[in-house]
């Protein structure tokens, strides 16, 4: 039987064939939503991946955004998101990803998160830290929020619900070096695990979203946890995760405190 973090790479590693196949190619687009869309090729990946799944791991769950999910409260389960950042697929903006995680006893021992147009792959295992193309990861040392650049993104009901992140941003506007928001919640997670984020916050995720990030920035000596600050849920939806040092800088933005 496969070892679960090298199966991970190898389903990462598919879906991302899959993506460079049709990248800025003829493909369709469906709306789930008024602004929450979904390719033909993110269903292709899914396919895939859930396939080769079914035959290595017939007794395992798995959940993933383009499939109903029913949650058992026992059973080892794959998390899947085939394409994090379809918007920007669809557009041809290549910040996109898969993100492959693997939960055993309540807890994520294993993820991936893998860029194909840039090659970069990102890969956790609980205990055994964080990596990148093989490379080891450690989160930056950025000691002060105002030298910090943050990442975060938006819920589809941006809208419609007041809980829309926008205070959030306008307070970190102000309280950091910079922000940015490029459609992918994987990617930030392993870009603030790599160094390249110091930290980065998001409401309203789901744990496809996020499960093999978070891994990648604990075990890059970071820290993540629910945005007051308390333990991280990754089935609650709202986190913030950062290098550690700034952490406290944030959280207290994040209520509204500085």
């Amino acid at each position: 039987m496969y070892d679960v973090l090298e199966f991970a790479v190898q389903l990462a590693l598919e879906s991302g064939k899959i993506q460079k196949r049709y990248f800025r190619g003829n493909f369709t687009v469906r709306y789930k939503g008024e602004i929450n869309l979904v390719t033909d090729v993110d269903l292709a990946c899914q396919d895939r991946i859930i396939s080769l799944i079914k035959e290595n791991f017939p007794e395992d769950e798995i959940i993933a955004e383009e499939k109903q999910n029913t949650f058992h409260p026992v059973k080892s389960r794959w998390i899947i998101d085939p394409i994090d950042g379809t918007t920007n697929y669809a557009h041809g903006y290549p910040f996109f990803c898969t993100s492959i995680a693997y939960e055993a006893n309540g807890e994520i021992v294993a993820g991936v998160v893998y860029n194909p147009i840039f090659d970069e792959l990102f890969f956790a295992k609980k205990g055994g830290g964080s990596y990148l193309n093989g490379e080891a990861l450690r989160v930056s040392e950025t000691a002060v929020l105002k030298q910090a650049l943050l990442s975060t993104g938006f819920p589809y009901d941006l809208d419609s619900s007041p809980d829309n992140n926008l205070s959030n941003w306008s307070r970190f506007l102000f309280g950091a070096q910079a922000l940015r928001r490029d459609g992918s919640a994987a990617l930030n997670l392993a870009y603030v695990a790599a160094g390249r984020f110091d930290g980065f916050w998001e409401i309203k995720l789901h744990p496809w979203d996020i499960a093999a990030g978070c891994l990648m920035v604990a075990e890059a000596g970071g820290l993540v946890t629910a945005l007051n600050g308390g333990d991280f849920d990754l089935y609650r939806g709202d986190l913030c995760a950062s290098n550690g040092i700034i952490h406290g800088e944030m959280i207290r933005i994040l209520k509204g405190e500085s």
